[in-house]
């Protein structure tokens, strides 16, 4: 009988993950990615938590480290860019990680560490499935053991084959990400201003000599709107919030990549249907409200092909019964939260600031310190046989 074929949609961190896991213990793999090329670029990531253990045994931990995007803490600012309290960065899941790395750098790094023998199409996109056969979009029709879904928060393969289970929790918060240029302003820090009217504005550094910044504000989809309404819309919004507001508008003008996103956590009660299985943000989107979720996606790799050494039925159930007490933890924050997050009002505001000078004092840091754990657990991850054909 020859290899199982697994078939996986969307090369990002949880496909490539599991493409490397699956290829690890034996089976073929593809992998099938709707962009042209490799997506490059993307905002800040970390590996916290059990990833660390999980990447380790990738082998990839030196190779990750050496991406660091060489951020050094984080710090809360005001209008005028004046320091008001700083966040605990200390150890591997401090607010600033010991693994700080783009997605795009990420991804990349498990991409060049593939088992021989994994193919990636690019452009093509998963049209079909019926019983263990998978038809593209190119007209190609792939035997699948098993097809992994992991194409992001608005997969629609997931929405084709799971529609009825998904449920979509809109946070109320749109987001618009970029890379500017770095100026002699910019340090080593992630700088976060919060102000009123649920705006946020935030500059991070990388390791390219850029900057990438966020804005985020509640109460406004600008999904809806092409790139220029979208932009038009936040320079309309942010023009009075003050500190590098300004300077972030005028430089998403003419970055290349911006990503406008409405935070939409994923829940569902099953991850997987006779042999389509769901990862990543495709099946638990947590959104940078919770955050961990390319750890989640790094760990979702390995639980997987862990899993399915005990048949893919009982493989799948077993995968899902690993992974959903992380999803859970990271997932279930508290309604309030986006309030307290992104205040409306100056009285908001100034209770908002008071709480981050006590939560990030010395007395409270150790609690707070807590808030950016994610991925934690005590069980040990399930073994793993790797085939030795397959090499490390």
């Amino acid at each position: 009988m020859g290899a199982r074929h697994a078939v996986i949609s969307g090369a990002s961190i949880a496909g490539l993950s599991a493409a490397f896991w699956l290829r690890r213990t034996g089976w073929e793999v593809t992998v099938l990615e709707r962009a042209g090329e490799f997506r490059d670029g993307g905002q800040n990531v970390d590996v916290r938590g059990v990833a660390r253990e999980v990447l380790d045994r990738m082998g990839l931990t030196g190779a990750v480290k050496a991406q660091n995007t060489t951020e050094t803490g984080t710090v809360f600012v005001d209008e005028r860019g004046r320091v008001l309290a700083e966040l605990p960065s200390g150890g591997p899941d401090g607010a600033t990680a010991e693994f700080e790395v783009l997605r795009g750098d990420f991804a990349r790094t498990i991409l060049e560490h593939l088992p021989a023998g994994v193919e990636i199409s690019y452009g093509e996109t998963v049209a079909e499935v019926s019983d263990e056969v998978v038809t593209t979009s190119s007209g190609r029709v792939l035997n699948a053991d098993l097809l992994v879904v992991a194409e992001g928060v608005r997969s629609a393969t997931r929405d084709r084959l799971f529609g009825d289970l998904v449920d979509r929790r809109d946070l109320g918060i749109a987001m618009v990400f970029g890379t500017i240029p770095r100026t002699a302003s910019d340090d080593s820090r992630w700088r976060w201003l919060t102000t009123t009217g649920g705006r946020q504005v935030h500059l991070r550094p990388d390791n390219h000599g850029t900057t990438r910044a966020m804005l985020a504000v509640t109460s406004a989809d600008v999904t809806r709107l092409d790139r220029a309404d979208a932009l038009a819309e936040m320079r309309d919004r942010f023009a009075d919030a003050g500190w590098e507001a300004r300077r972030v508008l005028d430089g998403l003008d003419t970055s290349a990549d911006v990503y406008v996103d409405q935070l939409t956590q994923i829940r569902m009660p099953v991850w997987h249907r006779g042999r389509v299985c769901l990862a990543g943000d495709a099946a638990w989107c947590v959104t940078p409200m919770g955050g961990g979720g390319a750890s989640l996606a790094l760990v979702s790799g390995y639980v997987l092909a862990a899993s399915l050494e005990h048949g893919i039925e009982n493989g799948l159930v077993a995968y899902e019964e690993w992974m959903r007490p992380l999803v859970d933890d990271v997932q279930n924050f508290p309604r309030w939260l986006v309030r307290v997050a992104y205040p409306r009002t100056r009285l908001g505001l100034r209770l908002r600031r008071l709480a981050d000078k006590a939560m990030t004092s010395r007395l409270l840091s150790p609690l707070t310190a807590k808030f950016t754990q994610v991925a934690a657990t005590d069980r040990t991850l399930p073994p793993l046989v790797a085939a030795h054909s397959q090499g490390a």
